[in-house]
């Protein structure tokens, strides 16, 4: 079939060309031979008809072609020799089995001009952006997917092993080198999000988070003894954070003061308490006004800050600490986590004397609801569909969920799972869904499941960070996860009353 027996923009009124991944002009419609001549040649080169004056080349409009529809200015020489502005459209198209780019030239007087060549080069930036941002969210969206496997299964055979067993240490550096392309993927995934979003901050208990936290640590002990202390407010007011972020900032601090502690006489005290202040008040360079507050503190009695060393802890890159893998991000990172929460950082130290630092959270007059399930008490016997489109992903959530007691359905599309759910013997009592999959997305299985089994349980999960008010407050677990943080929230979740 001929091309022009197809191609819909023949009687275009203005220029229109096919051309191939290289360039190549497979067709031009009779406005863009009007206005480019014998330029304009079936197997000649769009790039015949560059003007030197673009401040990029055509193969790099191509190339971004590649990744999204580009609309840019261009200037292009036209059959008397002269250079035109156009404002052309380039997008992907199908074609006789080939993959064609649909160039359309409409003249700039039909479209807003930028006053000089700069602001046409800042037009070509913003799109490279935008491409970039786009490619930048498809990687971290991968290589999630591909993280949560390998920690959910390297946390998974850590927590069934004996603590002597020869391979442990391996499978220890596997989960650390995997927890640290979890920050880098995060990283990437923060770098192409325009928008500043943050996980849902639902009201929480600051004692589970403790505890969850001391148990990280007793059951990943260091190399020296510790000796633990754990003084918690009997009813701690409600304070509003993401809790799985608020965890990570407690590890951070408790890492610190583990590197710390003097050999086989360290000790370290984690306590919360509430505070309702009726006026303003000072801590160190944190300034509270009055109102109520939760605090939690964590102090140890390990080698303290030096005075002239104080000024700076919060200070990005910056550290004392002489092992390269220290990039002086950890306290700057809690200060910018907590004061995210509307919260401050305060820290005391003397030197040999130890160091205590108390966070402070905006907190509610009311007692938090307790949510603190010991990591031995995550078993269950409940019936989990689990949802995604990536097989091994499911492979892995089958392994630790059924290792666990519970019993798991599996499906890798959004009609398998329904298909399942109006098959299954029993009633399903919760359903694990990734929000992000081709055909169903996860919100659509989501809205057709409670209207097959009103009763069921929802836990979403995704690569991408979802702000709070698209989840319309449901449990959200943030790929990618280890396989406590997984037992975790599946029990949280299935503890919910309805």
């Amino acid at each position: 079939m001929k091309a022009d027996a197809v191609f819909p923009f023949e009687q275009a009124a203005w220029p229109a060309l096919l051309v191939d991944a290289e360039g190549a002009i497979c067709h031009c419609n009779a406005a863009a031979v009007a206005a480019f001549g014998d330029l304009c040649q079936q197997a000649s080169n769009v790039s015949s008809l560059w003007s030197p004056e673009n401040s990029y080349t055509a193969a790099d409009v191509l190339a971004q072609a590649e990744l999204a529809a580009a609309l840019l200015p261009l200037r292009l020489v036209t059959r008397n020799s002269s250079p035109t502005a156009y404002l052309a459209s380039l997008c992907p198209v199908p074609f006789q089995g080939r993959k064609l780019f649909l160039l359309q030239l409409l003249p700039r007087e039909a479209a807003p001009e930028p006053k000089n060549q700069a602001a046409e080069t800042s037009t070509w930036q913003k799109q490279r952006l935008d491409c970039a941002l786009q490619l930048a969210r498809t990687v971290s969206l991968d290589f999630n997917n591909a993280l949560t496997s390998i920690l959910g299964h390297a946390s998974h055979i850590l927590s069934k092993i004996e603590p002597e067993h020869p391979w442990r240490p391996s499978l220890l550096e596997i989960e650390k080198s995997a927890a640290r392309a979890a920050d880098i993927s995060n990283d990437l995934g923060a770098f192409s999000r325009q928008e500043k979003e943050s996980r849902a901050q639902t009201s929480g208990n600051l004692n589970s988070v403790l505890q969850h936290c001391l148990e990280f640590f007793q059951k990943n002990p260091g190399p020296e003894s510790i000796s633990w202390s754990l003084r918690l407010e009997h009813s701690p007011y409600a304070a509003r954070f993401d809790e799985l972020k608020m965890q990570q900032v407690f590890i951070r601090i408790v890492e610190n003061s583990v590197q710390a502690l003097p050999p086989g006489q360290g000790r370290i005290i984690l306590s919360t308490r509430n505070l309702e202040l009726s006026q303003a008040t000072q801590d160190r360079a944190v300034s509270l006004a009055p109102g109520a507050y939760v605090c939690a503190e964590v102090s140890d009695n390990g080698y303290g800050i030096k005075e002239d060393v104080m000024p700076r802890i919060f200070e990005p890159f910056f550290t004392t600490k002489r092992d390269k893998k220290h990039r002086g991000l950890g306290l700057p990172w809690v200060y910018g986590i907590v004061t995210n929460h509307g919260g401050g950082v305060a820290v005391s130290s003397e030197p040999g004397q130890g160091t205590s630092v108390r966070i402070y959270l905006p907190a509610e007059k009311r007692t938090a609801k307790h949510n603190g399930i010991p990591i031995g008490e995550l078993s269950g016997s409940e019936t989990i569909l689990m949802v995604d489109d990536e097989d091994f992903l499911l492979t892995m959530g089958q392994t630790i969920l059924s290792g666990h007691g519970y019993r798991v359905l599996t499906a890798n599309s959004g009609p398998k799972a329904l298909d399942l759910l109006h098959r299954s013997e029993s009633s399903v009592d919760l359903l694990l869904a990734d929000l992000v999959m081709p055909a169903m997305s996860g919100r659509e299985l989501i809205e057709q499941a409670e209207r097959v089994s009103p009763s069921i349980r929802v836990l979403c999960t995704s690569g991408y960070v979802w702000p709070a008010h698209q989840l319309n407050e449901r449990p959200y677990l943030q790929k990618p996860f280890t396989a406590q943080e997984l037992l975790l929230k599946v029990k949280q979740t299935l503890m919910v009353q309805e």
